[in-house]
């Protein structure tokens, strides 16, 4: 006796929850941030805030090879990933205020640089496309792994030299070659990994209007 085949609906099914995986660490990323304010309200954190910011750390990484894996790196994805990142060091930030506030008044004036070349870049590509930026390029993603390493730094053993530094360092340099590379493209474009990358798409651009 053969075995029944399996139900359509449910191969339908299997096949939209391996394509939502994506946004699924995207929307965990975002549910995760809050999370680690309400960790850090009593200046005391649990091995709970490492656990989430480590699991929301992974999500970044993964979500986008994933994504391009299974054919739905979109647009609304990849803007949805931007914003999940904003989210989770924003929680960040506010965490570090509660538990280490003397480190961020100490660094005061590097960290401020850093968000006004961010709220730049913002402001310059909403004005540019009417869009906020998503390039995901080499130079964010050795940011993340800075603000990674600076983070578990700070928090783990309450340290916020070279770590914090590198951190800041890489802002600046991944914040300014985005401005560059807003300016250079022609038209809104996501998943530009650098400014070599932007110049390739606006003479592209530019020979087919040619």
């Amino acid at each position: 006796m053969q075995p029944s085949p399996q139900p359509a609906s449910l191969s339908l099914v299997q096949r939209f929850s391996v394509k939502s995986l994506p946004l699924a660490l995207v929307v965990m990323r975002l549910l995760i941030a809050p999370c680690l304010v309400w960790d850090a309200l009593d200046r005391n954190l649990t091995v709970w805030f490492f656990i989430g910011f480590i699991a929301a750390f992974l999500s970044d990484i993964f979500d986008g090879m994933i994504a391009r894996r299974l054919g739905v790196s979109t647009m609304q994805l990849r803007q949805a990933d931007s914003w999940a990142d904003v989210a989770l060091y924003s929680g960040i930030a506010v965490s570090a205020w509660l538990v280490h506030p003397q480190v961020l008044i100490n660094f005061r004036v590097p960290l401020l640089s850093v968000m006004a070349v961010q709220v730049l870049l913002f402001t310059v590509s909403w004005l540019k496309f009417g869009k906020t930026p998503s390039y995901h390029t080499y130079t964010a993603k050795i940011w993340g792994l800075t603000l990674f390493a600076a983070t578990i730094a700070l928090f783990g053993s309450n340290y916020a030299g070279l770590a914090l530094w590198s951190a800041i360092a890489l802002g600046l340099i991944n914040s300014l070659e985005e401005i560059i590379m807003t300016l250079i493209l022609p038209t809104w474009a996501h998943d530009v990994l650098s400014i070599i990358h932007a110049l390739k798409i606006r003479r592209d651009r530019l020979a087919e209007i040619s």
